[in-house]
């Protein structure tokens, strides 16, 4: 009879322990800012938003979800990128350490094009940057958007994500 007891105890704990992890989860989540379509086309008319990639699409093996933060950052002056890299490179970098899409430019055009209403086209072609020729992004307004990016010495890669609000 005591040890019912017991192992109907240790099955409530156990399942209240189980309880209060998935609760502590779940209100841990990041909050999202939702952006509206305003919000989205003044960051596009005005060269100012972070891009943050949530999957990478390399033209030759598979689709990977990322786990890490990578991020495409544009001021009128200044485009941060950092990006990951999966696929074939015809030249390796000198530093071994900067394997991925890793560039700070200041002299870049911007180029946007409004396809529809919800829609919007960013080309950004770095002048002072030998490896990458350009980033075509494809932004919509509900804030998803993708990336493509071209470079010199390696494959074409895409990135599927969303559009933030800069940090000042």
């Amino acid at each position: 009879m005591k040890t019912k007891n017991i192992q109907k105890w240790i099955g409530i704990s156990l399942g209240m322990i189980l309880l209060s992890c998935i609760l502590f989860a779940c209100s841990s989540s990041k909050k999202v800012v939702k952006l509206n379509s305003d919000d989205i086309k003044n960051m596009v008319d005005s060269s100012q938003f972070v891009f943050v990639a949530d999957r990478v699409l390399p033209l030759r093996g598979r689709t990977r979800n990322l786990t890490s933060r990578y991020t495409v950052k544009l001021t009128k002056d200044t485009l941060d990128c950092d990006l990951p890299f999966f696929g074939r490179a015809t030249q390796a970098p000198m530093d071994p350490s900067q394997g991925g899409i890793q560039f700070i430019s200041n002299k870049f055009s911007y180029d946007v094009v409004s396809k529809k209403e919800d829609q919007w086209n960013v080309t950004i072609k770095p002048s002072d940057n030998t490896s990458v020729q350009q980033l075509f992004f494809n932004i919509f307004s509900n804030g998803s958007a993708n990336l493509n990016v071209i470079s010199t010495y390696r494959d074409a890669i895409s990135f599927s994500g969303h559009i933030e609000r800069r940090k000042e």
